[in-house]
């Protein structure tokens, strides 16, 4: 997508201009949260640059497994400005810029940093989506560079909102992407974020950046010299077809489940198939979202209580509930089964964790079928 700059030591002149550039969201659930860098350009150098921070290398042996621990390292990555910024156009993604007040000093350390960043020993680091990322690397290395004279502040921020409300602010909540995210990540994620935790996203990086001040001399002064917008996006029509969103097909799989115990109940039978496949879904999202929490370095999958709907020991149990007599103490299990739904309701309504509203269909199902078999497991 870039066309990657090798990183030279150079001094700037006194012309030069150090901006924090923001891209709007892609099309892509990876890029719904847009984009931020930094652009260094100076006219009397021929030097127009951009250092990126979300930059990550394919090539990375066992890079899916690495990518699903937790444990993939990304970089800094230097491009010439113009292929960078067409790539975005091409993409139909804003791009916005906030030229820095900074005097030439301050823009020097900051190209400096940047620059001994991009080495190749010091390039790498442990992206973290919340508190380590490409916008939050812009606040951290201002931070770091211009040290207590720069001051964040909370104005931007006008209502108190938790990290999952930030995130689906960028998502509609009827998108496989908008589930996955609700299902895969943990209660942690319920918890107000602060002012300065509002900047894991390049929008508050950017609203962040408009109300910061540097003190100098005992005056305070905008961080912000000028904005401009360098390209603006042309809308486009985002309505996803509702036939193939998490709400329709979890409503034909909730009605379905509901059908065949309806079914069994009326001829007094029971789809042991149907038990065995929801043992057997359930068990492996379940399997999945444990090792998410317990086996990754993610630090968003932790506390999930989606496992009281997907319960991991469910899998181990398929070939006693497929049996048409199951021992007694099977009941006992499904009854467990309808008290995690109940504590995930709880959980639900005091807002411990918030669950995605798509998934109701099938989680009403759930309670539906496990209170049909205690009471025919009880006649059995």
């Amino acid at each position: 997508m870039n066309t990657p700059v090798k990183a030279q030591y150079t001094s700037l002149s006194e012309s030069a201009e150090v901006s924090i550039l923001t891209i709007g969201p892609g099309g892509q659930l990876y890029d719904k949260f847009g984009h931020s860098a930094f652009r260094v350009e100076d006219k009397n150098k021929n030097l127009d640059i951009v250092f990126n921070y979300g930059v990550y290398d394919f090539n990375t042996p066992n890079f899916y497994t690495k990518f699903a621990r937790g444990k993939l390292l990304y970089q800094l990555g230097v491009s010439y400005y113009e292929p960078f910024y067409k790539s975005y156009v091409a993409q139909n993604r804003w791009v916005k810029q906030q030229t820095l007040n900074l005097t030439y000093s301050e823009k020097q350390a900051v190209f400096n940093f940047l620059q001994n960043n991009a080495k190749p020993e010091n390039r790498k680091y442990k992206y973290d989506f919340f508190y380590d990322n490409c916008a939050t690397k812009i606040r951290d290395v201002l931070k770091e560079v211009l040290g207590e004279q720069l001051q964040y502040n909370a104005d931007f921020v006008k209502e108190e909102q938790t990290f999952r409300e930030l995130i689906q602010k960028n998502l509609y909540w009827n998108t496989w992407g908008s589930l996955g995210i609700d299902v895969a990540l943990g209660a942690v994620i319920d918890k107000q974020a602060t002012a300065w935790e509002y900047q894991f996203l390049p929008n508050y990086i950017f609203k962040a950046a408009e109300t910061a001040v540097i003190t100098r001399n005992g005056n305070k002064e905008p961080l912000v010299q000028d904005t401009s917008t360098l390209f603006k996006n042309k809308p486009t029509e985002g309505n996803p077809f509702f036939f193939t969103s998490p709400l329709f097909i979890f409503g034909l799989i909730g009605l379905l489940i509901v059908f065949i115990t309806f079914k069994d109940r009326k001829n007094n039978t029971r789809s042991r198939f149907l038990d065995a496949t929801t043992f057997l879904i359930t068990g492996l999202i379940g399997v999945f979202l444990l090792l998410l929490w317990v086996a990754t370095d993610h630090t968003a999958t932790a506390n999930n209580y989606n496992l009281l709907w997907a319960f991991p020991l469910s899998l181990l149990l398929i070939g006693v509930i497929v049996k048409r007599f199951p021992k007694q103490w099977a009941r006992k299990y499904v009854f467990f089964l309808i008290v995690l739904l109940g504590l995930l309701t709880i959980h639900w309504i005091t807002g411990v964790q918030v669950f995605a509203t798509a998934l109701l269909p099938l989680l009403v199902a759930l309670a539906i079928r496990y209170i049909f078999l205690i009471g025919y497991l009880k006649r059995e």
